[in-house]
């Protein structure tokens, strides 16, 4: 016997199926496929105020005009190994961001979200959370995947936060990983497993509960510390 350690056994894997056209609806959010359609309504969400720090981590933008915009959406939609979606208002349609599942990894179970792009109507609002947990839940209750990652260029400050407040855990840095818009990037990765999943959903489903909302429309308790909370 030589001793060697191996994994465990997965009795009955099979390949998940791919989340293609997905339609996730929220309470403040809807996410559905993204469209050439959905151009106009992305060109007021993301580039009609002028932020160009809004690009600064994204291998695209910001851009001159909608032909510009519409040849990136264009690309992510073209893109064989990702799913792109577009997020609207629940209440009014309005057209707030966009976000993709990519690398999708079917025979392994995996599946990266990114391309997170909000306008300000989402940023920092509770629909921006509710469309990552939409996001989650869609990939590992509905089709069954094992890891679901969050990768970001390690300098983004507010892409880490972000990652560790919704519970992805870190893993480590892929340093001169990427050549974008002329310089280097390092990688952070970030990831929770479907383990990770079950432990987290009940915190983000009493963060989105309606009695955690107050007066003024804001959460009472913090994600974090409903998450703390867990057993």
């Amino acid at each position: 016997m030589s001793g060697q350690q191996v994994g465990a056994p997965l009795p009955g894997w099979s390949p998940r199926p791919r989340p293609y056209h997905a339609q996730l609806a929220g309470t403040d959010v809807r996410v559905e496929p993204l469209t050439p359609q959905h151009v106009p309504g992305l060109w007021e969400a993301l580039c009609a105020d002028g932020d160009a720090e809004r690009w600064t981590y994204m291998p695209a933008g910001p851009f001159r005009d909608q032909n510009e915009l519409a040849g990136y959406v264009q690309g992510l939609i073209d893109n064989p190994t990702s799913e792109a979606l577009a997020i609207r208002s629940a209440q009014d349609g309005a057209v707030l961001g966009t976000a993709s599942y990519l690398r999708i990894d079917q025979a392994n179970g995996v599946v990266e979200v990114g391309s997170i792009t909000y306008g300000p109507r989402l940023a920092r609002t509770r629909g921006a959370t509710e469309v990552m947990w939409l996001m989650a839940r869609h990939v590992f209750d509905d089709l069954g995947y094992r890891r679901y990652e969050w990768k970001c260029d390690a300098l983004n400050a507010p892409s880490r936060r972000a990652a560790e407040r919704l519970g992805f855990r870190y893993e480590g840095t892929f340093r001169q990983a990427v050549v974008y818009k002329g310089r280097n990037r390092d990688t952070a990765w970030f990831a929770m497993t479907d383990g990770d999943w079950a432990q987290l959903r009940p915190g983000y489903e009493r963060w989105l509960a309606p009695d955690n909302v107050d007066e003024q429309g804001r959460q009472r308790a913090r994600l974090a510390e409903l998450r703390r909370a867990e057993p």
